[in-house]
């Protein structure tokens, strides 16, 4: 299974729900009874921004911060520009505003394309932007991440056979 989160620049949102949506995959992992035989392991993650001016920067240093004091290593990411690789060849492909989401309209499979927070048990929206505030905003995006990404692990984990 491959999946994608996408958002403006590949900068702050997208690569914090990678991070700790590749947190929450490897905790699933190694938690494989809690799941099951959900075949976890062949879960490919990638983020991803819609516009190309980040691309190969680090993480904004704000969301940076935000994961490393939260425990997270942001360090490996690097910013992308969408598409990485065959857009079709993804099976989710999760927008976090409404602009991401109509900016990928026909750049990515139409049954793969949601909203991160479709899957938000707190309801659907946009994940907001917080690059123009404060850290406040940062913290914000990462508790929606943390619960949204709890609730991507465990609905992928249901829809995988044997799970």
């Amino acid at each position: 299974m491959k999946i994608a989160v996408v958002c403006l620049g590949n900068i702050c949102r997208s690569p914090m729900a990678e991070v700790v949506l590749r947190d929450r995959l490897d905790g699933a992992k190694r938690l494989g009874l809690r799941f099951g035989q959900a075949g976890l392991d062949d879960v490919e993650l990638v983020s991803a921004g819609t516009g190309g001016w980040h691309t190969g920067e680090k993480m904004d240093r704000r969301a940076a911060a935000t994961l490393l004091e939260a425990g997270y290593d942001p360090e490996r990411h690097r910013a992308r520009q969408w598409p990485v690789g065959d857009p079709e060849t993804y099976d989710l492909v999760l927008a976090m505003d409404a602009d991401n989401l109509a900016d990928l309209a026909g750049q990515a499979p139409e049954s793969g394309l949601r909203m991160f927070r479709d899957f938000d048990p707190e309801g659907p929206g946009d994940v907001p932007d917080p690059y123009y505030g404060g850290a406040e905003g940062f913290r914000e995006v990462l508790s929606m991440v943390e619960r949204t990404s709890d609730a991507i692990v465990a609905s992928v984990a249901a829809a995988r056979p044997g799970s």
